[in-house]
């Protein structure tokens, strides 16, 4: 049995070096820092700087793994670079944490799955809002019955604003090549990672995405989708990088009431007679269930990367269960796949999607991008690799 993991982290950009300071500082009981990976040399001069003198710095995943001076890794790279990074590090014998999206298509994301169930390795997804004790309580009041049957649940989500000088900041944002998608795949992963685990998966999708509106970029700044789920409730999932000011505001109903969830506050409408009773019952004409304006209290830390990075490693330490199981990542991008695909073919898109058919049109617009890797002449295999 472990008593301390050694953790490395592959990709120290934005977010890696975020994750690397918090180990580095001690933020996170049983784990240590002992190893960075990054191509850039001078990001490597920053770790060297910043990270202490104990921690090996390699440039290359291979060497990295080899290495064997580790015994978990969090992979913060890009997207494409996710599901290969995170295969080879379970057939190393290593835990996996991985920053969210899970991919950038389900077709690989099945495949890092898989290898992750054969190794037998703790397996994480970096879904840090889901430490939030706000989204906590609205799937116990989902999930518990409180709500009811749900009807219908609408996000819209356009708080994401992001200039044009953002997306010129580096010529890999907001192209086919580079990323493999836009404000769904690079801002909303967290609020489709939470719109499923508190509804769950609809059975089909229609989506209508627009593709540089607001914005010099090749891929989608404004969605607007519709889902109908099995149990016939319907959804809208809105989203944009366009707009100012945004909203972020989710609202769900159920045949017991409304809950809606905005500017950190919980409210839930609750009926005191369900909605289907009163309707078979009420013989007044015009009328409606009497409703109690309930503020519900929502207690507890919202602990963040720290939370899913503590998880991860009492998991792996004590077998705690995860709060954000890798497995789970695939959900969510479905979802985001499920609405290109409805947006690319003009079409509805019945759940699971056909991966076969992503992929392809995934390659035309890949094929077609303004950004081209060093290796672009190379097409993406089932790992994600160039």
């Amino acid at each position: 049995m472990l008593e301390q993991v050694r953790v490395g982290v592959i990709g120290i950009g934005n977010m890696g070096s975020s994750h690397a300071r918090r180990l580095a500082a001690g933020r996170i009981p049983g784990a240590i820092l002992t190893a960075v990976c990054d191509v850039n040399p001078e990001r490597l001069d920053w770790a060297k700087a910043h990270l202490g003198p104990d921690v090996q710095l390699f440039t290359d995943a291979n060497d990295f793994y080899r290495a064997k001076c580790v015994d978990a890794v969090v992979i913060a790279t890009p997207h494409y670079d996710h599901p290969p990074l995170a295969i080879t590090a379970f057939e190393h014998g290593l835990h996996v944490l991985v920053e969210k999206p899970a991919g950038v298509y389900t077709k690989q994301v099945r495949a890092m799955n898989e290898a992750a169930a054969r190794s037998g390795k703790v397996f994480s997804m970096m879904y840090n809002q889901r430490t939030n004790p706000l989204y906590q309580k609205v799937r116990e009041l989902v999930r518990s019955g409180e709500l009811g049957e749900l009807k219908r649940v609408v996000w819209i989500i356009t708080n994401w604003y992001r200039s044009q000088s953002y997306y010129d900041s580096g010529g890999w944002r907001a192209t086919w090549a580079g990323e493999g998608g836009g404000v769904l795949l690079n801002q909303d992963p967290h609020q489709l990672d939470l719109w499923q685990w508190i509804c769950g998966m609809p059975k089909r999708v229609r989506a209508f995405c627009y593709y540089g509106k607001y914005h010099d970029i090749e891929v989608e700044d404004d969605v607007t989708a519709y889902v109908e789920y099995a149990n016939g409730a319907t959804g809208l999932f809105v989203t944009s990088t366009g707009e100012a000011p945004g909203t972020n505001r989710l609202e769900l109903s159920g045949d017991r009431g409304k809950i809606v969830v905005e500017d950190g506050r919980l409210t839930f409408w609750r009926l005191r007679v369900p909605e289907r009773e009163f309707n078979a019952t009420y013989k007044g004409g015009f009328g409606s269930p009497e409703a109690w304006k309930c503020e519900i209290p929502v207690s507890g830390e919202n602990s963040q990367h720290v939370g899913i990075l503590t998880n991860w490693i009492d998991a792996i330490l004590k077998g705690t269960p995860l709060l954000a199981p890798g497995h789970e990542g695939i959900y969510g991008l479905e979802l985001s796949n499920a609405m290109h695909l409805s947006s690319w073919t003009d079409a509805w898109v019945e759940l699971p999607i056909d991966e076969e058919l992503f992929y392809q049109m995934l390659q035309d617009h890949i094929n077609k991008s303004t950004f081209k890797k060093k290796e672009a002449d190379r097409t993406l295999d089932v790992s994600g690799t160039f």
